[in-house]
């Protein structure tokens, strides 16, 4: 490390949209060559303090230092060329283009002869394996975005950052879509930018994550610093009574539900017409039962779970709903069966960004039954209904915005979360599919949409979760069904369900999946 102190530093910095103070005079100090962790519930103003420090955003108040020198960044093309780069949450990859279009975004080499200009195709692909071999990373230069799964996104969004020769670098949820694997290989790559001085500024909500690969931690809340620590200092309880201001003795709410003996929901043998992804799996969920579904990445679980809601086309199989038979060849059929999917990328097939809160909300219900909202005997919307029932669940659900109005793309993570499930409420129906519904947001709201599960659970709904971590999978869960390369591999209840037997079935499949 060099003897500069502090390679960023942000000062007293303060911000206020409509209706909210995001930031209130809030300090953060950067040392070079460290892993600086920011942490915070949804709606603390992290993002908000990253905006400001990158260029989205400029402070009402406070001032900005770079290696001791005060600085005005006025756009994130101005944060680059200071030395600052920023990988956000939400992935926004130009897929139609290749890797290393991607990776020099703006910044294409070009040749120029007789007054015409090409691509310099040779140069961009050396330059991008070049970065690459730096970090270790098996990618093709030449392959479309769009062939990426989303983990291969995000690593191409890390070496797009790195690429840029950057001093500081933001990494906002780096691992919201990483397998264990490639999370240890963006742990080497940040312990690799360590030695070469580069300041890592690291956002997460997995605690376990931030006291593993952090130097310092900062904790914000309601938009107010709580304080910095060395991470040497800090633990899981301290971390969360910190961020939460309040003790948590408990991670996950007591079980107030009981399954009951009636079926609602059943699928026999579906098989996917694609013969790499789902085969003959079948399982049933009973009235007031969470029935989750475990795996590893690849083991096509949400593949199963978007093809029993009409998104995905099957080759063979049966839905039962309530012991009847019913034929789902769209989401459409979906609804009127009663049935609700909360997808696992809302960016990509959740919110509609642009879009008010009322309108986000409001979405499935008007489409789906359109006369609920339409004046008596006139061919008028009726805008009270549709406010009042966008309020009922935005109060419900503890929704933080300042109106029904607000674009829901300027939420947090949690919050928009929040919006999408009261969206599917409004519908009222009796099968919940929750596909990573906790991914990305912080301890207290995972508590609120836990509560909720339980809640929905006692007034007898089924409630499917898939989840890919364990602790959420094994608290929350009455029956557990353990997916393996498209296949069912088991079933675990009670006292049979510990981490041990569902990574041995995530693992392994044996051709007669049983229930272990």
């Amino acid at each position: 490390m060099n003897d500069l102190k502090y390679v960023l530093e942000a000062i007293d910095i303060t911000k206020t949209f409509p209706g909210v103070k995001a930031l209130d005079k809030v300090s953060l100090h950067v040392r070079p060559g460290t892993v600086h962790a920011l942490m915070g519930e949804n709606g603390a103003g992290k993002s908000t303090l990253m905006k400001c420090i990158y260029g989205m955003y400029t402070p009402d108040e406070g001032s900005i230092r770079i290696d001791g020198q005060e600085v005005h960044i006025h756009s994130p093309r101005n944060a680059m060329d200071l030395g600052i780069s920023m990988i956000h949450q939400e992935l926004h990859p130009v897929r139609p283009q290749t890797v290393s279009e991607n990776i020099f975004l703006g910044r294409i080499p070009y040749k120029k002869a007789a007054g015409i200009r090409w691509v310099d195709k040779e140069t961009l692909y050396t330059e991008t394996q070049k970065v690459f071999d730096r970090l270790g990373l098996d990618m093709d230069p030449k392959e479309k975005v769009s062939e990426l799964s989303t983990s291969y996104c995000q690593l191409l969004e890390i070496a797009r950052a790195v690429s840029f020769g950057a001093k500081i670098i933001i990494m906002d949820e780096p691992t919201s879509s990483l397998t264990e694997t490639e999370t240890e290989i963006l742990f080497r790559i940040i312990r690799q930018l360590k030695e070469e001085n580069v300041a890592i500024i690291y956002i997460s909500h997995k605690i376990d994550e931030i006291l593993q690969i952090s130097d310092d931690i900062t904790i914000m809340r309601d938009g107010q610093l709580v304080g910095t620590w060395p991470a040497s200092e800090m633990t899981t309880d301290t971390i969360v009574s910190r961020m939460v201001g309040r003790e948590m003795s408990n991670r996950f709410p007591p079980k107030s539900h009981k399954p009951m003996d009636e079926e609602i929901f059943r699928v026999e043998g579906l098989t996917s017409p694609d013969p790499h992804s789902f085969q003959d799996v079948s399982f049933s969920v009973r009235k007031g039962e969470i029935f989750g579904i475990g795996g590893l990445v690849g083991s096509q679980r949400s593949e199963l779970m978007e093809a029993v809601f009409g998104l995905r086309g099957v080759e063979s199989g049966k839905i039962y709903v309530h012991g009847k038979e019913v034929h789902i060849k769209r989401p459409f059929d979906a609804v009127k069966n009663r049935m609700a999917l909360l997808t696992e990328d809302r960016r990509k097939t959740g919110n509609i960004g642009p879009a008010s809160i009322a309108d986000n909300t409001l979405v499935v219900e008007q489409n789906v039954n359109p006369s609920r909202y339409k004046m008596p005997g006139l061919p008028f919307i009726d805008y009270g209904k549709r406010n009042a029932d966008a309020k009922t669940y935005v109060d419900k659900l503890s929704v933080k915005t300042p109106s029904l109005k607000t674009a829901i793309q300027t939420l947090s993570g949690g919050n928009q979360q929040k919006v999408l499930l009261g969206r599917w409420l409004l519908s009222e129906p009796d099968i919940l599919i929750l596909d990573e519904p906790t991914r990305g947001i912080d301890v207290g709201a995972k508590y609120e949409i836990y509560e909720l599960m339980e809640e929905m659970a006692r007034e007898g709904k089924c409630v499917i979760m898939i989840s890919s971590e364990m602790p959420e999978l094994m608290g929350m869960s009455d029956r557990i069904m353990v997916m393996c390369e498209g296949h069912k591999s088991g079933e675990l209840s009670g006292d049979d369900i510990s981490d041990e037997k569902i990574m041995l079935l995530a693992s392994t499949y044996k051709h007669e999946a049983a229930e272990v």
